[in-house]
């Protein structure tokens, strides 16, 4: 019984140990949101600079949910693109309930609802908007933008997220934790001005695209910076940033332009209402 008991033990924490592993770091989400608010435009950024360090700190809601409900919250972080095929992975359909028909509720959730995940939230954002609900908003602008980076993130777009299947293990931990957390002061990032979304899902899926074109230049950049040393040290994580840092930038910065878009796009569908000052 004891050894019945210490296997299930065993197994319940493989299971919950990587869906921790999911979401960039919540520190990568917070940069996110907080330099989102300066791509909007003069008529709605008023909004979003007076509600900015609210927005910032529940922008990494996500991850917290992740953390405290990851059997639920965990597909909703991700799409492992690496299930439908080659690329551009056509054998999944963009409209859910195409996806739903082919695939069914088990599988398609199993590998990941994130692009749906961002237009439900872009569609939430869209109805706090127009109803003049704007504590409602403000929460959602939030969370949206927790979504949002999530599909800027490599290692969101595969099955072998935490590379052990290259031989690599720890490596997304590594890349969109560790070297925001010992470099975000050095980023320059340059984010362009919002723009209008045209369909707020079909964007995401093409973010998700977009972000896993980059996975093999971090994992050789991963081997390179570890060839000769027998621990992630100092000298591994400066090699590391010097080979992939100019791809975590520029991710995080086009990240940091399409949440101010979803945001500028709710705001827009929503009828471009007007806006509290605070």
């Amino acid at each position: 019984m004891y050894h019945v008991a210490r296997f299930a033990a065993a197994a319940l924490i493989a299971f919950l140990l990587p869906l921790q592993t999911f979401a960039w770091g919540a520190n990568a989400e917070r940069l996110i949101a907080n330099r989102a608010v300066e791509t909007l435009p003069p008529d709605l950024r008023p909004f979003f600079e007076a509600n900015r360090d609210f927005i910032t700190r529940h922008a990494a809601d996500p991850v917290e949910n992740l953390e405290k409900k990851p059997a639920s919250e965990g597909h909703n972080q991700v799409l492992y693109l690496d299930r439908y095929g080659q690329y551009p992975f056509g054998a999944l359909p963009r409209k859910y309930e195409a996806a739903m028909a082919k695939f069914g509720r088990p599988k398609l959730e199993s590998g990941g609802l994130l692009p749906w995940q961002i237009g439900v939230y872009s569609a939430k954002l869209t109805e706090a908007m127009g109803s003049g609900n704007w504590e409602q908003a403000r929460l959602i602008a939030a969370q949206l933008a927790g979504y949002v980076a999530q599909a800027f993130d490599p290692f969101n777009t595969t099955e072998n997220y935490d590379g052990r299947a290259w031989d690599q293990p720890g490596v997304k931990l590594r890349f969109d934790t560790s070297l925001v957390e010992r470099y975000s002061l050095f980023f320059p990032l340059r984010p362009n001005d919002a723009a209008l979304i045209m369909d707020p899902t079909d964007h995401a899926f093409e973010d998700c695209l977009q972000a896993h074109s980059w996975l093999e230049i971090v994992l050789v950049a991963d081997r390179h910076a570890r060839s000769g040393l027998s621990d992630y040290t100092d000298e591994y994580y400066d090699r590391f940033y010097s080979e992939a840092g100019a791809t975590l930038i520029r991710q995080l910065s086009d990240a940091t332009t399409d949440v101010g878009s979803y945001w500028l796009t709710a705001w827009i569908n929503a009828g471009r209402p007007a806006l509290p000052r605070q």
